[in-house]
């Protein structure tokens, strides 16, 4: 949960929308069996909307909770009046794949040069810039912490290299076809994990997506725009019903 940069969150909440996040099962501060297993990424969300009580929510996951939201919304389309999907991957064969730098990066603990190349864009004085702004405000909580991921086990479970499809589901690109539920997916110019081409080369196939892409911006746009990620999103969930 503390992954997040809370600005965003903030900038969420001041357009008026209840925000919710959480860890998934076996992770972070939730017991249970840890895994990245999108199913059960998904079940884990679906789980949560009942327990609270929620029939129906804007549902978003960033990066693999992305793809986890839209298993989601493919298995439970009754549960999830819009879609957010922020530098994820749509389903299905790729016309860009992610780069090997991502896999290294993510085998190992990571300082303020490796989470610029990560999430942001190294060649952008302002996009560093605001990955130095980002780090200091998720420091500036230091209680009540959630537990970070063991970094030897979340590299094993991410692979060595990238991988063409990244999420084979026929299914969820068919619901993502057929939909009637908004869609929007939120991306940097460059993603080293998950590029953003991937879901403009689907312009014209998806009827109800609309892609929001940042300029000299990675893997995090969220972090590098939080405020004006979190307006777009305002706006889509408004303007679209």
């Amino acid at each position: 949960m503390d992954s997040w940069d809370p600005a965003f969150l903030d900038g969420l909440a001041s357009n008026g929308f209840r925000v919710i996040v959480f860890d998934y099962s076996g992770l972070g501060a939730s017991t249970g069996n840890r895994t990245y297993d999108p199913a059960s990424l998904a079940r884990d969300a679906g789980d949560l909307l009942t327990a609270l009580n929620i029939e129906k929510a804007v549902v978003g996951g960033w990066s693999l909770g992305g793809i986890a939201a839209q298993i989601l919304f493919a298995t439970s389309p009754q549960r999830v009046s819009h879609l957010v999907l922020i530098g994820s991957t749509p389903p299905g064969q790729l016309v860009k794949s992610g780069e090997a730098l991502f896999y290294e990066l993510a085998k190992r603990e990571n300082d303020l040069e490796d989470i610029v190349a990560l999430f942001f864009e190294p060649r952008s004085a302002a996009s560093r810039l605001a990955a130095e702004q980002s780090q200091r405000r998720i420091a500036e909580r230091t209680t009540d912490l959630s537990p970070t991921i063991p970094v030897e086990w979340a590299g094993t479970q991410l692979g060595d290299a990238p991988r063409n499809p990244m999420f084979p589901a026929d299914a969820v690109l068919g619901a993502l076809k057929t939909t009637k539920i908004p869609v929007i997916h939120i991306g940097g110019d460059h993603d080293i994990i998950f590029p953003v081409e991937n879901w403009s080369a689907l312009a014209g196939q998806l009827p109800t997506l609309r892609v929001v892409t940042f300029p000299e911006t990675g893997h995090g746009p969220h972090q590098q725009y939080p405020q004006e990620s979190a307006d777009y999103i305002a706006a889509f969930t408004r303007n679209s019903k």
